[in-house]
């Protein structure tokens, strides 16, 4: 079984903020497959349904990004899943808005959310997807930034970054990563 984590934080407050644009992936999967996150346990919402034959696990933690690896660690421990077969879905200020990228490993780059699954797994060895939300052009606060919802003109272009990390998760499912890897870093 394959896990896809859409990371960002719970509650109508946080739905639309950049910090939560992983949930979105998450919700796009559910939208576009009529699945329902209808389980709530290890500290997260999930669903175990199956897409092209292939049986996956979607999960959004509910503890709040900054201790995403508490739900995590005790589902892929419960279920027995591989690291191997776990992607991780977040927002990257290091990326403008609409530009996506896939890794195979990494360090956290400053992200709260990262830092706390590389703690719980132990390891910075495991696939992820990376969306662009761009920085700060003001002096606002990198916090209140992630915290902030995406400007009118940037909607359609998130909409769009959305959608093809979904693909990218869809293609997963069928595709060594290495292959997805390179399909949708060189897409532009």
């Amino acid at each position: 079984m394959k896990c896809i984590v859409g990371l960002g934080n719970p509650g109508v407050k946080y739905e639309s903020t950049r910090h939560n644009i992983g949930f979105m992936v998450i919700d796009e999967l559910v939208t576009r497959n009529n699945f329902q996150l209808n389980k709530d346990k290890f500290k997260g919402k999930y669903a175990i349904e199956t897409i092209n034959g292939e049986k996956i696990l979607l999960l959004k933690p509910q503890t709040y990004m900054n201790l995403s690896g508490e739900s995590l660690r005790p589902l892929m421990d419960y279920f027995n899943i591989d690291l191997e077969d776990v992607l991780i879905i977040y927002d990257d200020l290091d990326l403008p808005p609409g530009k996506i990228r896939l890794r195979q490993k990494g360090g956290h780059g400053g992200h709260n959310g990262i830092r706390s699954i590389i703690d719980h797994l132990g390891t910075k060895d495991f696939k992820r997807i990376r969306i662009g939300i761009g920085r700060p052009t003001n002096s606002q606060p990198v916090v209140d930034y992630v915290l902030g919802t995406f400007p009118d003109d940037q909607q359609s272009m998130v909409q769009e970054s959305v959608e093809k990390a979904a693909d990218a998760c869809v293609r997963w499912l069928e595709t060594p990563f290495e292959e997805v890897m390179n399909e949708f870093n060189n897409k532009e």
